[in-house]
């Protein structure tokens, strides 16, 4: 049961980590496409406003994959998946169906559809599939 509960938190542990590397690569597309040039970037980047720009935008993150990223987390432990790509693979799905959910608000613009914002976020579901399985992917299957 220790270790069962133990196997809980480190998979909670990889989300939390998975959802901070989603934000932080939004964060860094947002500068790229606000216009910041390679100087300016550093500066901003290392100014403060990343230290809380970055879990800020991780809430929302978290928020709005938990379900689909639960389902996938879920999945690669009763299989034992171990590999990169089927977290990288999972990610993508978990971005698409999150893209999914502001489609399903209402009606889709061309505007939203034409700024690349859907493959930012199937980006972000890309880069924090690779941090989960960092954390915790590499360990699936094993409860020791």
């Amino acid at each position: 049961m220790l270790l069962m509960i133990g196997k809980l938190f480190h998979m909670l542990m990889g989300y939390v980590v998975a959802t901070l590397a989603a934000s932080a690569f939004l964060n860094l597309l947002f500068l790229g496409s606000a216009g910041f040039t390679a100087e300016e970037a550093g500066w901003v980047a290392s100014s403060g406003s990343m230290i809380v720009s970055i879990p800020f935008v991780a809430l929302f993150v978290s928020y709005f994959a938990f379900i689909p990223a639960l389902v996938v987390m879920l999945l690669a432990e009763m299989m034992g998946k171990r590999d990169w790509l089927f977290y990288a693979l999972g990610g993508a799905l978990v971005g698409i169906v999150v893209v999914g959910y502001f489609y399903q608000v209402g009606e889709p613009s061309n505007e939203l559809l034409m700024s690349g914002a859907p493959i930012a976020v199937i980006g972000s579901g890309i880069v924090g599939g690779l941090a989960y399985w960092f954390v915790t992917g590499r360990f699936a299957g094993r409860l020791a």
